[in-house]
């Protein structure tokens, strides 16, 4: 096989116009505007508006290439396009190749006959999706995200990019993947299936290599090589291949791929080859994790269980829900992946989602997630929305599902597939049948609960699927019944219970759940003008794109803060309120372990900048609500359950080893002067979660003024080291009478970090630290200090965005506390 990349320089224009622009593909329509000073940045105030006008012109992109005699000769040359974004016409020399409307397939074909010796010519046409939908809704509705340019569900395109009460309306365009020359002689590699059976100490790794013939009187071979971590090389191969053939290679002493926190990620490099006589014809190379993982799903006390079973063992899912990272797709690059998943390892998350309303994400996110022990959860690509079940649909979305689970079935992370985002749900609960007929109905049964599952299961059948998210049974029969499936909650924000409502909730799963909040202020400034820093002036309420959003934040903040002091404060309590309220739902979820098995918010990241249920914002700031990830999603986690004046302070173990320690507690006042401690010896069992101690402060507490005055804190101790630690108030934030903590930070720098330590003279809840113009990796952020308990936080030099010296780091740092928030 011979590749040649035709990624690179093009050039692009609007097709109404006569100037070509410079452009870089993979990219985007926008981008390559954007840089070529033809368009305004879309996310800067409120250019979205007049940006999506932009988006009702079609575009083209050209460029040539050179081709030799060499790959002329071969049997076929294919042009590979793996990512056109969407409507789009394919030229090769002038004549007509390809006619695509589905973003999310590749798509492939022969131009060997167009092809010429020396200088070629490329051109693609993009139409407007924008005028495509649009012209589909008139001619029948079919209802999607109230947020969203009309008639998405006709269309295999992001439906995030036509706007979401997250995200703006910019349906950005472009060959957004590889596109590729290929040329092959005599056959090739159409497709890798790997499955394994786990015996005692040993693996057997089945390789079922598809091939695709264009000579059939040669003789080929195929050879496969496994590379272990350890550094060996086992082998097996065919002699005789066939369209179909089959090898297997046994692994002795395998090392088995784990989630985070549960054990390490060895990958085994798999290279399948064919071979004509001494020639390679073709090779495929697949990074591979030995382990068994699926869904368990069984009847029990409560109803019937839903947990990831990995290497036997049932663990609990922590993570977030993932959704595109950039509404102008030119932008994305594998750098600000990297960075994601960092974030999401160093917040000990164990599995992410990734959301049907975006796309299929790149191979690097599935490999990054392999290395890294997250459980992939994959939704297909529908998402609050009804769809037109017709044949060319049909056609459409069954390559589009062999395209996209052939290319990740064989990672290590993949743990689900999930049908789609919350259409059994609508159907269910708002009332869609009497809106929008019995067809649509039956048309969502006929593709979610018999097409897709078969097509599924025909592709990958040793991954667990489940028909809708959420779902119970299916059938549209009670989807987001608590004791079976999955859940999704939102009684909490959209219906403005109290956060303490979580924990009225026992979910076998909690797969979508969140609360809103403002990025901080450096992100902020990025899209504002001085005056638009207000949360009602048109601006900012054009970066907030759920309705009645800023009202909510506002509740909230009413309901457990003091009204901020100022803008930038508002900005910061807001996190706040994000932070408790992801903290009480997963607190109370892994207390319950056993009954329920996982928890999974809304969301993990940012499409662009604005007001968001992100914990990470568009530049990958961490919010408030990461920074609390870390400590709530913390493999051996202490926490409270405080009502009234009683408290129980319970230990959860998501390890495979016992935990052994001490759990401590002290009632302080507001100067953190004791009132009462104890402690308590623990043992723990692996994957368990206990009760520990029970508290009644009754008799202690006996005054408004001292439950306004007095905080419970704990930790949970193993030797010297605290492994994890909190407080609890027996009032709401805002009716705790607190003192000027009068906080002091000392810095020292050290060869690969700097080293703050803080002490304080008065309990301090929520200390922020921040750096006025740098970013910078914390090792603990947003934290309560107590005034007899001096605080240490490092952050290592590579975890900043710019070198520091110790005097400009001392310099840029500011601290924060809750008392600085009011007047």
């Amino acid at each position: 096989m011979r590749s040649v990349t035709l990624n690179g320089n093009w050039t692009m224009k609007r097709t109404d116009e006569a100037e070509w622009n410079n452009a870089i593909v993979p990219g985007s329509v926008f981008h390559d505007l954007m840089t070529a000073g033809k368009m305004e940045d879309p996310y800067y105030r409120d250019n979205e508006y007049d940006i999506l006008e932009l988006t009702k012109f079609d575009y083209e992109y050209r460029r040539s290439f050179l081709v030799d005699g060499e790959l002329l000769r071969m049997d076929r040359v294919l042009l590979l396009c793996e990512g056109l974004d969407t409507l789009c016409e394919v030229y090769v020399n002038g004549q007509a190749v390809l006619n695509t409307d589905n973003m999310h397939r590749t798509y492939e074909a022969d131009v060997k006959g167009l092809l010429t010796a020396g200088s070629n010519d490329i051109h693609v046409i993009i139409r407007s999706a924008t005028n495509f939908v649009l012209a589909k809704d008139k001619e029948l509705f079919l209802t999607s995200c109230a947020d969203a340019v009309p008639g998405i569900s006709h269309l295999r395109k992001a439906h995030s990019m036509f706007g979401w009460d997250w995200g703006p309306q910019l349906p950005d365009m472009g060959i957004w993947r590889d596109i590729t020359l290929c040329g092959f002689n005599i056959g090739r590699i159409d497709d890798v299936y790997i499955t394994q059976q786990h015996g005692d100490n040993n693996v057997k790794v089945n390789i079922a290599a598809e091939l695709q013939r264009w000579s059939s009187d040669e003789s080929l071979a195929l050879y496969a090589t496994i590379k272990t971590p350890d550094g060996r090389t086992l082998e097996a191969s065919v002699s005789e291949a066939g369209d179909i053939s089959n090898l297997v290679i046994d692994v002795q002493n395998p090392e088995l791929w784990w989630p985070n926190n549960l054990g390490s990620q060895p990958l085994y490099g798999l290279r399948v080859e064919l071979r004509s006589g001494d020639r390679i014809l073709d090779e495929r190379s697949l990074s591979i994790g030995l382990r068994t993982l699926h869904v368990a799903r069984q009847p029990d006390q409560w109803g019937e269980s839903f947990a990831f079973e990995i290497n036997g063992h049932q663990i609990f899912a922590m993570g977030a829900n993932f959704i595109p990272e950039d509404n102008i797709f030119g932008r994305r690059s594998n750098e600000r992946t990297e960075q994601l998943i960092q974030s999401c390892v160093e917040a000990n998350y164990n599995c992410i989602r990734v959301w049907g309303g975006g796309y299929y994400a790149d191979d690097y996110f599935y490999d990054l997630c392999d290395r890294h022990g997250l459980i992939v959860w994959q939704d297909h690509l529908y998402a609050c929305g009804a769809y037109d079940f017709n044949d060319e649909f049909k056609e459409n979305i069954r390559l589009e599902t062999i395209d996209n689970m052939k290319r990740l079935r064989h990672h290590a992370s993949l743990g689900l597939w999930s049908g789609n985002n919350e259409l059994e749900y609508a159907w269910a609960y708002w009332g869609w049948t009497e809106r929008y007929g019995e067809k649509q109905r039956d048309d969502y049964l006929k593709q979610f609960e018999e097409f897709l599952p078969v097509l599924s299961q025909s592709l990958d059948p040793n991954t667990s699927y489940l028909v809708s998210s959420p779902s119970s049974k299916g059938g549209i029969d009670d989807p987001n019944n608590e004791d079976i499936g999955d859940m999704h909650y939102w009684d909490v924000w959209h219906g403005r219970k109290p956060i303490t409502e979580y924990r009225t909730l026992h979910p076998r799963f909690m797969s979508e759940f969140g609360l809103q909040s403002f990025p901080s202020i450096k992100t902020v400034e990025t899209f504002t003008l001085p005056e638009d820093r207000n949360i009602f002036s048109r601006v900012m309420e054009a970066h907030q794109k759920n309705g009645t959003g800023n009202e909510k934040i506002m509740y909230y903040i009413s309901e457990y803060f003091k009204y901020p002091r100022n803008f930038e404060k508002l900005l910061y309590v807001s996190q706040l309120i994000q932070a408790e309220g992801m903290r009480v739902g997963v607190e109370h979820w892994r207390r319950n372990r056993g009954r329920c098995m996982g928890a999974v918010y809304w969301q993990l990241n940012d499409i662009w900048p604005g007001a968001s249920w992100s914990s990470l914002d568009y530049f990958g700031r961490w919010k408030a609500t990461h920074h609390a990830a870390k400590r709530f999603f913390a493999p051996v986690l202490a926490s409270a359950l405080e009502e009234g004046t009683t408290v129980s302070l319970h230990v959860t173990n998501e390890t495979l080893q016992t935990v052994k320690g001490q759990l401590r507690w002290r009632l302080l006042d507001r100067k953190s002067e004791t009132i009462q401690f104890g402690q308590a010896e623990v043992t723990l069992d692996a994957l368990a979660s206990e009760e520990i101690v029970s508290l009644d402060f009754s008799e202690t507490l006996t005054t408004k003024q001292l439950l306004g005055q007095s905080y419970l804190a704990y930790e949970f101790v193993r030797g010297e080291e605290t492994i994890s630690e909190g407080t609890a108030l027996f009032v709401k934030p805002k009716h705790f009478d607190l003192l000027n903590p009068e906080i002091r930070a000392a810095v020292a720098e050290e060869d690969d970090r700097f080293v703050v330590t803080l002490d304080s003279q008065a309990f301090a809840p929520f200390v922020l630290l921040e750096l006025s113009n740098a970013d910078a990796r914390w090792s603990n952020n947003v934290f309560a200090l107590s005034a007899d308990r001096p605080a240490v936080v490092t952050v290592p030099k590579d975890g900043l965005s710019e070198p520091l010296s110790l005097a400009a780091f001392r310099e840029q740092l500011v601290v924060t506390s809750l008392y600085d928030t009011f007047e």
